[in-house]
């Protein structure tokens, strides 16, 4: 006999058969009162089980549409290519990857100084509340969002690189700038986590309730000096992230193990 909640068992036999096709991205649902008559059950038990797959991001529902399967394209990124400069670019590096993937990426920017926070201080090596110049930008891909990335540069570094303070997109990218100027970056320290969204991020990356964030952060370095911080945020949904290290010759292009 099945102890769950009945609105779970709801939930469960219609993600079984989105896995499974049964209704594919962009299909509709049947309607609550048909769903209430093949489970068995009432309205607001077929409600919450539809609103659970609502906060784990498979459904959305529009007032009077009802509820429909949502397009997952999952895109992959390899992070130990990301910003590789031996690698053949497109413009910068997300246009890059992007394009290559046959996808179209869009992005708006915003730049404005600001003071260090703790974290963004412990990292660029500087002291908490010195100025520094943040380059937010918000990433989609095929118009659906995908990141935010919010990179932090002390302010000694743009007096050295003054593009890095003014509005707008850098088309190289600002690896490829930096290195441009003689400010080479020769490695790179990464730190990955997961947790569930703020609101702002919830809003901007389109995600419901129950959909996690991948925070990716990348400090990058300079000889002997920290040149920046970047913070990726990813929607848990749409992305996957791989790393290749050291030799792997039999790997084939695209293949994960």
């Amino acid at each position: 006999m099945n102890k769950q909640p009945k609105y779970r068992q709801v939930a469960d036999a219609l993600r079984r058969e989105i896995d499974n096709g049964v209704y594919p991205p962009g299909s509709r649902l049947p309607s609550e009162s048909e769903l209430s008559t093949r489970f068995e059950a009432s309205r607001n038990t077929v409600r919450s089980g539809l609103n659970a797959l609502v906060s784990e991001g498979l459904i959305s529902s529009s007032q009077g549409l009802g509820y429909e399967v949502r397009k997952h394209e999952v895109f992959e990124l390899n992070a130990s290519r990301f910003e590789n400069l031996t690698f053949p670019q497109n413009g910068d590096a997300y246009n890059t990857d992007v394009t290559n993937a046959g996808r179209q990426p869009t992005q708006t920017f915003r730049v404005e100084v600001t003071p260090a926070t703790d974290y963004v201080a412990g990292r660029l090596k500087v002291d908490v509340g010195s100025t520094t110049v943040l380059r937010f930008c918000h990433r989609f891909v095929d118009d659906v969002p995908w990141s935010t990335q919010a990179t932090y540069y002390p302010d000694w570094l743009v007096k050295e690189a003054p593009r890095l303070a003014e509005p707008g997109d850098i088309a190289e990218g600002t690896t490829r700038y930096l290195a441009a100027a003689g400010i080479a970056q020769v490695g790179y320290f990464d730190e990955i986590a997961t947790r569930m969204p703020t609101p702002d991020e919830s809003r901007l990356l389109d995600v419901g309730a129950g959909v996690p964030v991948l925070l990716w952060t990348r400090t990058g370095y300079a000889g002997d000096k920290v040149i920046r911080c970047t913070i990726t945020t990813f929607r848990g949904d749409l992305n996957r992230m791989n790393y290749e290290i050291g030799e792997l010759p039999a790997r084939i292009e695209g293949e994960r193990p």
